[in-house]
């Protein structure tokens, strides 16, 4: 599971919905967003998990990183 803002995850499931969706629920609702390993690549999986991880990490030491070209 990542947690995504609602445009991430409305783009992932839309765009790849054999490896996202929101998990159902409340907890979709608020952007909880599952992953299905068994389906998604490892270029995939890495985006989703840093996005996750910007939107989760201290602003102060989510502006110190450079997002990464995609």
């Amino acid at each position: 599971m990542v947690k995504l803002t609602p445009e991430q995850q409305g783009m992932l499931c839309t765009t790849e919905p054999a490896m996202f969706a929101p998990v159902k629920g409340d907890w979709g609702r608020q952007e909880s967003t599952k992953l299905f390993l068994a389906f998604v690549d490892s270029v995939t999986l890495h985006s989703a998990l840093a996005i996750a991880w910007r939107n989760a990490a201290p602003k102060a030491l989510a502006a110190t990183l450079e997002p990464e070209a995609d």
